[in-house]
């Protein structure tokens, strides 16, 4: 007899992963940490989610039409990684806290819900709406980001020491804990892409040779004089 049909702590949560962020554009850098997210996390899925409209940044370079169609093109030999462009799809601001309302919805009580974020945003949670209820839908993962700390006063950080698990929470519970995986990064950042193609510089090996292509042919990030 299979003892874990009775017993639903050794039954395995399903776990689905978001990355958000403008992709502008998108990049080695997001992919490899997505998939390293996956792995090690033990993800089911982990999907990728363009925003529209950034409150807390300025407007992407380009429209989302284009950054969508870079993050297909990207995706499109990686079967591991999930697109999903829901964002795009509402012409208003991205508010995380209205995403994940949506994905709890949608993926029920039971499934674990992780939203990754980098240390330079999770340091600024606080500015973000409706930021202390968040963990009621979801877990975080807070992505080390060289030259960024983790807050170690104010508000932020009082969340951290009240939350702070290790990664099998994720497994115990729906949300509610504040994960800190420890990945490789790679150094890549898209606001250094768009500078080398606006001196008219290669990025050919830091995106996926079919981001790079659209960008040529569409002359995306290139200086306008």
């Amino acid at each position: 007899m299979d003892i874990s049909v009775n017993n639903p702590a050794l039954l395995m949560r399903k776990k689905i992963g978001i990355l958000g962020g403008t992709f502008d554009p998108i990049h080695n850098g997001h992919l490899r940490l997505a998939l390293e997210l996956k792995q090690q996390l033990g993800l089911e899925q982990m999907r990728l989610m363009p925003c529209h409209r950034p409150v807390h940044r300025d407007p992407p370079r380009v429209t989302s039409a284009m950054r969508a169609q870079m993050a297909r093109l990207a995706l499109a030999d990686c079967p591991e990684l999930i697109l999903d462009e829901r964002e795009l799809q509402r012409d208003q601001p991205s508010y995380t806290f209205d995403t994940l309302r949506a994905l709890r919805a949608e993926s029920g009580t039971e499934v674990s819900l992780v939203w990754a974020l980098g240390t330079d945003a999770f340091a600024a949670l606080d500015t973000w709406n409706r930021w202390q209820e968040l963990l009621d839908y979801t877990h975080l993962a807070i992505i080390e980001r060289p030259g960024f700390s983790l807050p170690v006063t104010g508000p932020v950080a009082e969340l951290l020491q009240s939350h702070q698990a290790p990664l099998a929470a994720l497994d115990e519970r729906a949300q509610g804990a504040i994960v800190l995986p420890q990945l490789r990064l790679l150094d890549i950042s898209a606001t250094s892409i768009r500078e080398q193609i606006a001196q008219n510089h290669s990025a050919q090996f830091l995106i996926p040779q079919t981001v790079w292509e659209f960008i040529l042919t569409q002359g995306l990030y290139r200086e306008v004089h």
